[in-house]
């Protein structure tokens, strides 16, 4: 539960001990701390010199589509190189590597680049990682040791899906939740600290986002998003709750549910489009659907009653309550977007970092600048006054937009 003074004793502490303020923030997961691509972070600008913000520092991480968690002084991310893939932990500040740990898995380029695709996870003391072929690692966060590991495809019976594991890992308590794919196991709770099965419920196939939870009538609910539609679950023990079949494509249901309530949006790509469902003692119903946000890959956000997202390459303002379109924005491709401060932090596929008012009166530009070459899907992250921007080869720039 909040409790305005336990905020209150911390900043002071934070004040007295002389660490960053309130108003930076890590981003240690998948999404950022709140999991919902919404960052608390003030103290940055998208005023910028007429060449973009300035460099802090650039790393080739290898090929990937893995977005970068920030935590504690150290960025998080992987990539591949001859077959191999690579966790890497990063100096915050001069992206000097401090540990790094590698093993065989294959680059699995298919249509696309290849290489992992789920955002590291940092969970206090530990760090969990997860490859296109499903190894699952548990790591000390100081020093990369690896504390335990498991294969999805062999260890947990799981079946990858055609382009491979691209959710990040979840982690909730003492629990790890994976989106795993395997019979009677589609979704999984392993113990974080051992990485033991705790439970592991339904049958469907794996889809590519990322589980999220959320409170419904003083539960903790799972909402995963699969290969063949929404499965609401209890995190205690993975019973379903409700089911929303919603078939796609080679079952790439890829964005992560966004939850308001008892409202969960879901969309996907492909031509298939997108749905406000609404959860009740019935289960799950549909207030509207269409076929005006259709999300690829990459999630959207909701800001002030209105989602923010790509439409295949068509950035997209809908109203949550009705799905009404209040603007597009062609020209960006197929990118990927986050929110601060009231404002979208966007990544363009072309390379292009753009920030945007996120306002349903009209798209309104506030800064631009090319930052990478070649082709753009990763999630771009705000934290502690950097932008961290990657393209799917593995180039990976710390730009800084502390405004100083």
């Amino acid at each position: 539960m909040f409790n305005p003074a336990l905020l209150l004793s911390a900043a002071l502490l934070a004040v007295l001990a002389g660490v960053r303020p309130a108003a930076a923030a890590d981003w240690p997961q998948w999404r950022g701390p709140t999991r919902d691509g919404i960052s608390a972070e003030t103290n940055w600008s998208a005023v910028w010199p007429a060449g973009g913000p300035a460099l802090r520092w650039k790393f080739s991480a290898g090929t990937g589509c893995v977005a970068v968690s920030v935590s504690q002084g150290r960025v998080f991310t992987l990539g591949n190189r001859a077959e191999t893939d690579t966790v890497y932990a990063l100096d915050e500040k001069t992206g000097a590597v401090r540990w790094q740990h590698s093993y065989a898995c294959p680059l699995a380029a298919n249509m696309f680049e290849g290489g992992p695709g789920a955002t590291p996870t940092v969970d206090g003391e530990r760090v969990y990682t997860l490859s296109r072929a499903g190894h699952l690692l548990c790591l000390r966060a100081d020093t990369g040791q690896v504390l335990w590991s498991k294969k999805l495809t062999g260890d947990l019976g799981g079946k990858r899906p055609t382009w491979g594991y691209a959710g990040s890992p979840l982690v909730l308590g003492k629990r790890l939740l994976l989106d795993v794919g395997a019979p009677g196991a589609a979704t999984m709770a392993l113990d974080k600290l051992t990485g033991q099965v705790l439970w592991k419920n339904g049958a469907e196939p794996a889809g590519y986002g990322t589980l999220t939870t959320f409170d419904f009538n003083g539960r903790t609910c799972l909402a995963a998003f699969n290969g063949a539609g929404l499965a609401v679950r209890d995190v205690n023990d993975g019973r379903e709750l409700a089911r929303f079949p919603w078939k796609t494509s080679y079952d790439v249901n890829a964005a992560t549910p966004i939850v308001a309530g008892d409202k969960i949006f879901i969309s996907s790509g492909y031509n298939r489009g997108a749905a406000l469902l609404q959860l009740g003692a019935g289960g799950l119903r549909a207030l509207w659907e269409h076929k005006k946000m259709r999300n690829h890959f990459n999630s959207c956000v909701l800001w002030q009653g209105h989602l923010y997202g790509f439409d295949e390459s068509t950035l997209t303002c809908l109203e949550f309550a009705t799905g009404a379109v209040r603007w597009q924005q062609e020209g960006l491709g197929k990118g990927a977007l986050m929110l601060a401060d009231g404002k979208l932090v966007i990544q363009a596929e072309q390379g292009h970092l753009v920030v945007a008012a996120a306002a349903p009166a009209a798209y309104r530009e506030l800064a631009r600048a090319k930052v990478l070459s070649g082709r753009c899907w990763v999630v771009p992250v705000l934290a502690n006054g950097a932008v961290y921007c990657k393209n799917n080869a593995g180039e990976l720039v710390c730009l800084d937009v502390s405004g100083k």
